[in-house]
């Protein structure tokens, strides 16, 4: 594990968004907008696990830097959706997308139940740190 996260900590941030100074709290909510799409501030504290105040100070910092955009949800105009910036998608996207292939190249290989048993393992890693 040291090694995994050694090797993604040295991954190159670009030049585009070096200035930003990014946290691994913004990593995190780039991924999930970048690799599953455009979603609510709701869904974005559902999978990172924490408050919708916590994700929405985070949009508006990285609106404010033209990292992310909001838009109004044409179903429900009450709804904001968020999104990567038109601007910024190459940049992220080259910096995340050879992780995000690492992943399918070493999960492919492996059965659904593979998979799930090492899901479950990371989760339960991640769990005992927390006690």
């Amino acid at each position: 594990m040291p090694r995994l996260v050694g090797r993604a900590k040295r991954i190159p941030v670009p030049e585009e968004l070096q200035s930003l100074a990014l946290a691994p709290r913004h990593l995190s909510l780039l991924s999930y907008l970048l690799f599953d799409g455009p979603m609510t501030v709701n869904e974005l504290a559902e999978r990172l696990e924490v408050a919708p105040t916590t994700v929405s100070l985070m949009v508006a910092e990285l609106s404010r830097k033209d990292v992310l955009e909001r838009r109004e949800d044409d179903q429900d105009r009450r709804r904001r959706i968020v999104s990567i910036t038109d601007r910024m998608r190459p940049a992220i996207d080259a910096w995340l997308a050879k992780g995000a292939k690492a992943w399918r190249a070493a999960l492919d290989p492996l059965t659904p139940a593979e998979r799930t048993a090492f899901v479950a393992t990371l989760k339960a890693y991640e769990q005992a740190l927390d006690e």
